[in-house]
């Protein structure tokens, strides 16, 4: 099949590679407008206070200060999820956690800038402050917002499963905590705002998500929308952490408004991590009954997540530590329980997974340790409890291809896992919504419009190839504008794994609709019928007599003449998929995607330092697009928390895509 393809399938070349490594793409924090002023935002020392009183007189008076901004300037508040509009963007009561921003100035350099902010004076009353879960969940204090440091709680039960524990051969109950971690991108969160002479709003920004920063905007400034415009530029790093909507995007918006000039905010690497929107800290608890034979008869599934100061994207991470167990393995009866709550340190949310590797980690420990009670090799427990192709979980998640064994086997394979797991020396072991536009000009070029934004995944290369491929044409040929909210449709983000699926589907059907305009007009010249066009190779030709046929931008030329500019729009929104049931919503996919990882670790006894000589990690990912992004992402993600040494004539990960 992957020989029909010309340019879907092939390892070729990202459009944007060549301006990367030759340093001329702008990124947020290269752009320099004429008289750009710099903002600055203080930001809370501790972790938990009531906010008295903001003296922001002698920061006025400081030479080159041209704006000083606090809380009540901006006292709308906002936040990505509806449910949880619980930010501001300069605290204005009380501060939730160490680098909540108070207050912000805009000066004419950032030595200025840093200086006022020394100038501007904050009383405080200190609060008790609460710093884990266990603190949240015991609540002596006031709490951090409302009346409860609880945020969202969730609770969900497919089957009997005490019933069905309760007749298990076979018991085991973990706890186990995920520590959680933070993204470290090479861009800092950067920002520039300039409001125009007639009114219109545009900032450039480093984000995932323009979309909801655009709506945000209009929100918090209470400005029309239409007199907004966000523009995201080339993203250096997201992993999630750019998917929010963060309070140095609204500051120098409403700074360059009071101003009259546009003003830049980029984040020191300190600030990047008050920021923060990390991996939750997720205290777990499973408890699962089994055959003596190893299959999963019930699980019970309990989580705790730390989620920070704020809301974020908790209320779905909070469903997705519980949603997805039963996708992973056939689970005939599931309940889960899951508790996020509020903390004061700084808000965590949606990197890579949000909410998934967290109950992967408590599973996998937890099923090596039933298989050891059971006398079973972990993989032939795992085996023995796979999901099945086209089928529905417990509780109503449809998967339809699932390619987990065949991941399970290579990884197996290729590490020769049985072989050695019980052979190695002491201390070392093996562990196992989018819319895109075209337009076509006379001369054979193709424009796409989405608003998705490459976030260094590649997904601009993905979507001009998907239209090259439909359309016959090569990469060249193909222009692409992304990420700017006046000139793109719609799109939700760049997360989840989203974009080569949705806004993908959504370019594979603006490039149909435009191949059949082609195809209508051609058919028409040539006496055939449509469906005898085939178009590659810049050429629109019979496939019977590929003789007869014209060059791509001659079929343009004749389908202008006929009836205007050709233009083409296409659209993909998934299947309704969810259950029955309140926070089904969270888990369902079209298509899921699976991975297996054998991990070899050599651990220090007399230090305890660990070193992680090998991986083996094969993925199930359908049909590449381009091949070479594939082994890009695959590496990318296998990050080791570890100094990794890699032996002579090895490498430090070893990895395989199946074919779809």
């Amino acid at each position: 099949m992957a020989e029909a393809f010309s340019v879907v399938g092939k390892p070729l070349t990202k459009p944007d590679a060549f301006g990367k490594v030759s340093g001329q793409v702008k990124f947020a924090d290269d752009l320099s407008l004429p008289r750009m002023l710099y903002g600055r935002l203080l930001r809370s020392p501790y972790p938990h206070a009531r906010v008295l009183h903001v003296d922001t007189s002698r920061a006025r008076k400081l030479p080159g200060v041209l704006a000083v901004l606090t809380g009540d300037d901006l006292p709308v508040k906002f936040g990505i999820l509806p449910v949880s509009q619980d930010e501001e963007a300069l605290a204005r009561e009380k501060v939730r956690y160490v680098g909540d921003p108070i207050a912000a100035v805009a000066a004419t350099d950032e030595w200025i800038a840093d200086e006022a902010l020394d100038l501007i004076d904050v009383q405080f009353t200190e609060l008790p402050h609460f710093m884990s879960i266990q603190e949240a969940l015991a609540g002596q204090g006031e709490p951090i917002h409302g009346l409860s440091n609880v945020h969202k709680a969730v609770a969900l039960e497919f089957g009997d499963t005490d019933a069905a524990i309760r007749a298990a051969e076979h018991v085991r109950e973990d706890i186990v905590f995920f520590e959680g971690n933070t993204h470290l991108p090479m861009e800092q969160h950067a920002a520039v705002a300039q409001y125009a002479a007639d009114g219109k709003l545009t900032l450039w920004t480093s984000s995932q998500t323009p979309h909801y920063v655009h709506r945000a905007l209009g929100k918090v400034l209470d400005l029309p929308m239409s007199r907004i415009r966000v523009i995201a530029t080339p993203n250096g790093g997201g992993f999630g952490g750019k998917s929010d909507i963060f309070a140095h995007e609204l500051v120098a918006a409403k700074l360059a408004i009071a101003t009259a000039r546009p003003v830049k905010i980029t984040l020191t690497r300190e600030e990047v991590f008050y920021a923060h929107r990390g991996r939750h800290p997720v205290l777990m608890k499973v408890k699962t009954g089994f055959t003596r034979g190893g299959q999963i008869t019930a699980m019970q599934f309990q989580s705790f997540l730390d989620g920070g100061g704020y809301g974020s994207y908790g209320v779905a991470s909070t469903y997705y530590t519980g949603a997805l167990q039963a996708t992973t393995y056939a689970i005939p009866r599931y309940r889960f329980e899951g508790v996020r709550l509020f903390t004061n340190k700084p808000p965590c949310g949606p990197k890579r997974g949000h909410g998934t590797p967290q109950p992967r980690f408590a599973l996998e420990i937890h099923f090596d340790k039933v298989a050891e009670e059971l006398g079973l090799d972990p993989v032939e427990l795992r085996r023995r409890n796979l999901p099945s192709p086209d089928s529905q979980t417990v509780n109503w998640l449809r998967i339809t291809s699932c390619g987990l064994e065949d991941c399970i086997n290579k990884v197996v394979e290729g590490s020769r896992f049985l072989e050695r797991r019980t052979s190695m020396p002491l201390g070392r072991g093996l562990m196992p919504h989018s819319e895109v536009q075209l337009k076509l000009d006379r001369n054979g070029g193709v424009l796409v419009l989405c608003g998705a934004i490459d976030i260094g995944q590649g997904s601009d290369h993905i979507l001009a190839a998907i239209v090259a491929e439909v359309l016959g044409v090569a990469l060249d040929d193909i222009q692409l504008t992304t990420a700017d909210t006046d000139l793109t449709p719609i799109d939700l983000g760049s997360y989840s794994s989203r974009v080569t699926f949705m806004a993908g589907n959504a370019a594979k059907a603006a490039a149909e609709t435009v191949r059949d305009r082609l195809f209508r007009v051609v058919a028409r010249s040539l006496h055939c019928d449509a469906d005898e066009l085939m178009a590659r190779d810049h050429r629109i030709y019979r496939s019977d007599r590929p003789a007869e046929g014209l060059i791509f931008a001659q079929a343009v030329q004749l389908a202008e003449a006929e009836s205007g500019v050709v233009t083409g729009s296409g659209s993909y929104t998934p299947p309704k998929l969810a259950g029955p049931y309140k926070g089904s919503g969270v888990g369902p996919s079209p298509a899921y995607s699976y991975s297996a990882a054998v991990v070899e670790v050599d651990c220090d006894l007399k230090t305890g330092e660990v070193k992680v000589p090998e991986v083996w990690i094969a993925h199930d990912i359908g049909r590449a697009i381009n091949p070479m992004l594939v082994i890009g992402q695959v590496e990318g993600s296998v990050y080791i928390i570890a100094r990794v040494q890699e032996p002579d004539g090895a490498r430090s990960a070893r990895h395989a895509h199946l074919p779809g």
